[in-house]
């Protein structure tokens, strides 16, 4: 089977497929035994995202599980932070960890290339292509520049993103030049999973709901717009999802500014709102994870709702967030069997 027939490519390409494609971000992930058991031997967590006989492995589980339409690259988005020599190291318990990032340093990063470092990243993607079955779609990504900059500037995660945006205030011109270093890295890297075999790529803005209209405009427009631009000058054909959590009304206007094929929509999103989305072309989403930790009538009422609203359109049906660790397997294969009995 050619890769234009994958569903989830149909999608992109703008059609509508019933029962429609189905994966989960995060399907790869502590919520599965296995994923633990391989976890257990991987060392540290970046040791896991760089080895490519674990990286491999942990991605096909989801998939030997429960067949999804598409397995996504099991690595992170602080990668690209990592291979500019920011020192991210993952605590237990505490998420990540990275050498906060002055003023000063922020304009010899764009001199420091990435791919030597994020190789094994790439042969965990070309090495993923030839394992999946040939009708599995599979997704590359990155985190998008604003989100990726939160952390390099707070050096861990914050609830709003406040030194973040402070530091934007107060070195506008500097920061500016930090999304752009990260746009041009993350475009790169893309590319190169591209290249290795991935047919689409999805860009992970996770914080952009603490913006503000300017703000989103300037830091998570204006960047993903950035990395698509370069993508598609280099590859025409590249297929983009971008997913900007929290951006709620922003994302009316989202898909047209940034020039993604599709935008995920997180759970927060009203169906009647993406109903209006959905004419402009594919949306993924927007399950709340919450539901499959319930399961159940919960479960069903979540699914069945969204199918109804948006099933007869170009629709990736997805989680509006991660999987939490707390779901059941069990759940998750309810899922799937939910969505694939639906006929339009």
């Amino acid at each position: 089977m050619a890769s234009g027939t994958r569903k989830i490519v149909e999608v992109l390409n703008g059609k509508t497929v019933s029962p429609p494609p189905v994966w989960l971000m995060r399907q790869a992930g502590r919520y599965l035994p296995e994923y633990r058991e391989t976890r257990s031997k991987a060392g540290s967590f970046l040791d896991l995202c760089y080895s490519p006989d674990h990286a491999v492995e942990v991605t096909l589980q989801p998939i030997r599980r429960y067949g999804f339409d598409a397995a996504i690259l099991f690595s992170d988005i602080l990668v690209i932070p990592d291979a500019l020599k920011r020192q991210v190291r993952f605590e237990e318990g505490h998420g990540p960890r990275l050498q906060p990032l002055t003023p000063d340093e922020i304009p010899p990063l764009s001199k420091l290339g990435v791919m030597e470092h994020l190789a094994p990243v790439i042969e965990t993607v070309g090495r993923l292509r030839k394992e999946l079955p040939q009708e599995t779609a599979l997704l590359g990504f990155c985190g998008a520049p604003w989100t990726v900059a939160t952390y390099m500037i707070a050096g861990q995660g914050t609830p709003d993103q406040a030194p973040t945006r402070l530091f934007a205030y107060k070195e506008p011109k500097t920061f500016a030049l930090l999304l752009d270093i990260l746009a041009e890295k993350s475009a790169e890297y893309l590319i190169a999973q591209i290249d290795a075999g991935a047919d689409a790529v999805q860009i992970f803005d996770s914080w952009a709901g603490v913006l503000g209209e300017h703000e989103f405009a300037a830091y998570a427009v204006k960047p993903v717009r950035r990395i698509v631009d370069i993508v598609r000058a280099a590859r025409p054909q590249a297929k983009i999802i971008a997913f900007a959590k929290g951006a709620g009304l922003f994302l009316r206007e989202y898909r047209q500014q940034t020039g993604a094929d599709a935008i995920g929509l997180d759970w927060t999103i009203p169906l009647s709102m993406a109903v209006e989305l959905q004419k402009d072309g594919p949306i993924q989403g927007n399950l709340d994870p919450q539901r499959v930790v319930a399961g159940g009538a919960a479960l069903h009422e979540g699914i069945d709702a969204i199918l109804s609203a948006l099933g007869n359109g170009p629709l990736i049906f997805n989680l509006g967030h991660g999987i939490t660790p707390q779901a059941d397997p069990a759940n998750v294969a309810d899922l799937v069997q939910r969505v694939r009995s639906y006929r339009s």
